[in-house]
Protein backbone atom coordinates (compact mmCIF):
# COMPACT_ATOMS: atom_id res chain seq x y z
CA UNK A 1 0.00 0.00 0.00
CA UNK A 2 0.98 3.52 -0.64
CA UNK A 3 2.98 5.07 2.27
CA UNK A 4 2.33 8.90 1.77
CA UNK A 5 -0.89 10.26 3.20
CA UNK A 6 -1.83 11.92 -0.34
CA UNK A 7 -1.67 8.48 -1.63
CA UNK A 8 -2.98 6.49 0.91
CA UNK A 9 -6.19 8.68 1.26
CA UNK A 10 -6.66 8.84 -2.52
CA UNK A 11 -6.10 5.13 -2.74
CA UNK A 12 -8.83 4.99 0.17
CA UNK A 13 -11.10 7.12 -1.27
CA UNK A 14 -11.19 4.89 -4.93
CA UNK A 15 -13.60 2.82 -3.31
CA UNK A 16 -17.36 3.92 -3.65
CA UNK A 17 -18.34 2.60 -0.60
CA UNK A 18 -15.84 4.26 1.61
CA UNK A 19 -17.03 7.40 -0.33
CA UNK A 20 -20.07 6.73 0.81
CA UNK A 21 -18.73 6.29 4.77
CA UNK A 22 -17.24 9.50 4.52
CA UNK A 23 -20.30 11.61 3.55
CA UNK A 24 -21.98 9.89 6.28
CA UNK A 25 -19.86 10.53 8.53
CA UNK A 26 -19.04 14.59 7.25
CA UNK A 27 -23.06 15.00 8.40
CA UNK A 28 -22.51 12.98 11.85
CA UNK A 29 -20.24 10.47 13.42
CA UNK A 30 -21.67 6.94 13.47
CA UNK A 31 -20.84 2.86 15.29
CA UNK A 32 -19.71 0.45 12.54
CA UNK A 33 -23.94 -1.24 13.60
CA UNK A 34 -25.38 1.96 12.39
CA UNK A 35 -22.95 2.42 8.96
CA UNK A 36 -23.51 -1.41 8.28
CA UNK A 37 -27.67 -0.62 8.50
CA UNK A 38 -27.11 1.26 5.15
CA UNK A 39 -25.12 -1.23 3.33
CA UNK A 40 -26.19 -4.91 1.71
CA UNK A 41 -23.00 -6.21 3.72
CA UNK A 42 -21.77 -7.35 7.09
CA UNK A 43 -20.63 -5.49 9.80
CA UNK A 44 -16.98 -6.97 9.67
CA UNK A 45 -17.35 -5.93 5.85
CA UNK A 46 -18.03 -2.21 7.03
CA UNK A 47 -15.26 -2.60 9.83
CA UNK A 48 -12.48 -3.60 6.81
CA UNK A 49 -13.72 -0.15 4.76
CA UNK A 50 -13.69 1.47 7.98
CA UNK A 51 -10.16 0.19 8.84
CA UNK A 52 -8.91 1.44 5.17
CA UNK A 53 -10.49 4.37 5.88
CA UNK A 54 -8.48 5.05 9.62
CA UNK A 55 -5.29 4.12 8.31
CA UNK A 56 -5.16 6.40 5.35
CA UNK A 57 -6.27 9.07 8.42
CA UNK A 58 -9.79 9.89 6.92
CA UNK A 59 -11.64 8.34 9.95
CA UNK A 60 -10.63 7.92 13.76
CA UNK A 61 -12.39 5.89 16.42
CA UNK A 62 -13.04 7.00 20.04
CA UNK A 63 -14.74 4.80 22.64
CA UNK A 64 -18.03 6.61 24.58
CA UNK A 65 -18.73 3.31 26.87
CA UNK A 66 -19.45 0.40 24.97
CA UNK A 67 -19.80 2.09 21.59
CA UNK A 68 -17.01 3.06 19.64
CA UNK A 69 -17.95 6.12 17.01
CA UNK A 70 -16.59 6.65 13.89
CA UNK A 71 -15.23 10.37 13.17
CA UNK A 72 -14.46 12.24 9.75
CA UNK A 73 -10.82 13.56 10.23
CA UNK A 74 -10.84 16.49 7.99
CA UNK A 75 -7.02 17.15 7.83
CA UNK A 76 -6.64 14.95 5.12
CA UNK A 77 -9.19 16.25 3.19
CA UNK A 78 -7.69 19.07 3.70
CA UNK A 79 -4.40 18.00 2.07
CA UNK A 80 -6.44 16.69 -1.03
CA UNK A 81 -8.24 19.56 -1.25
CA UNK A 82 -4.85 21.88 -1.55
CA UNK A 83 -3.37 19.10 -3.90
CA UNK A 84 -6.42 19.14 -6.27
CA UNK A 85 -6.67 23.13 -6.11
CA UNK A 86 -3.00 23.33 -7.68
CA UNK A 87 -3.51 21.24 -10.49
CA UNK A 88 -7.40 22.61 -10.97
CA UNK A 89 -5.43 26.17 -10.52
CA UNK A 90 -2.83 25.39 -12.95
CA UNK A 91 -5.66 23.96 -15.96
CA UNK A 92 -7.83 26.44 -15.31
CA UNK A 93 -4.52 29.45 -16.21
CA UNK A 94 -4.00 26.77 -19.10
CA UNK A 95 -7.12 27.13 -20.25
CA UNK A 96 -7.86 31.15 -19.98
CA UNK A 97 -4.15 30.95 -22.02
CA UNK A 98 -6.08 28.58 -24.92
CA UNK A 99 -8.79 31.36 -24.56
CA UNK A 100 -7.27 34.12 -25.41
CA UNK A 101 -5.22 32.97 -28.23
CA UNK A 102 -9.03 31.42 -29.65
CA UNK A 103 -10.00 34.69 -29.64
CA UNK A 104 -7.26 36.55 -31.07
CA UNK A 105 -7.20 34.00 -33.74
CA UNK A 106 -10.90 34.56 -34.24
CA UNK A 107 -10.82 38.67 -33.61
CA UNK A 108 -13.98 38.26 -31.65
CA UNK A 109 -13.52 41.87 -30.71
CA UNK A 110 -15.41 40.95 -27.45
CA UNK A 111 -12.53 38.76 -26.31
CA UNK A 112 -10.34 41.10 -26.82
CA UNK A 113 -8.77 40.22 -30.15
CA UNK A 114 -7.60 41.75 -33.24
CA UNK A 115 -10.15 41.21 -36.64
CA UNK A 116 -7.58 38.22 -38.49
CA UNK A 117 -6.84 39.70 -41.55
CA UNK A 118 -4.83 36.29 -42.91
CA UNK A 119 -5.90 32.79 -42.08
CA UNK A 120 -3.88 30.45 -39.87
CA UNK A 121 -0.85 29.82 -42.09
CA UNK A 122 -0.73 33.78 -43.10
CA UNK A 123 -2.13 33.91 -46.25
CA UNK A 124 -4.78 35.95 -47.05
CA UNK A 125 -8.15 35.24 -45.55
CA UNK A 126 -10.69 33.47 -48.02
CA UNK A 127 -13.54 35.95 -49.16
CA UNK A 128 -17.47 35.20 -49.60
CA UNK A 129 -17.81 33.84 -52.90
CA UNK A 130 -20.63 35.63 -54.97
CA UNK A 131 -24.20 34.26 -55.03
CA UNK A 132 -24.73 31.24 -57.11
CA UNK A 133 -27.19 31.18 -60.07
CA UNK A 134 -29.60 28.81 -58.20
CA UNK A 135 -29.03 31.19 -55.32
CA UNK A 136 -30.13 34.25 -57.45
CA UNK A 137 -33.19 32.68 -58.67
CA UNK A 138 -34.05 31.66 -55.06
CA UNK A 139 -33.46 35.01 -53.25
CA UNK A 140 -34.89 36.99 -56.48
CA UNK A 141 -31.46 38.93 -56.69
CA UNK A 142 -29.42 39.32 -59.67
CA UNK A 143 -26.15 40.20 -60.29
CA UNK A 144 -27.49 43.28 -61.86
CA UNK A 145 -30.37 43.89 -59.18
CA UNK A 146 -33.47 42.44 -57.73
CA UNK A 147 -35.75 40.43 -59.96
CA UNK A 148 -37.99 42.19 -62.08
CA UNK A 149 -41.93 41.99 -61.23
CA UNK A 150 -43.39 39.26 -63.79
CA UNK A 151 -47.16 38.98 -64.24
CA UNK A 152 -47.89 36.91 -61.44
CA UNK A 153 -46.23 39.73 -58.93
CA UNK A 154 -48.38 42.09 -57.99
CA UNK A 155 -51.68 40.64 -59.61
CA UNK A 156 -54.68 40.04 -57.74
CA UNK A 157 -57.38 37.09 -57.63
Amino acid sequence: MATDPLSRAFVALADPTRRDIVARLSVRDAGVGELAESYAMSMQAVSKHLKVLEEAGLVSRSRDAQRRPCHLEPEVLDLMTVWIERYRRQAEERFGRLDAVLAAMDGDPDDGGEPDDGGPDGEPAATVAPPTPTEQVRTGHHASGPAESGPHEGATS
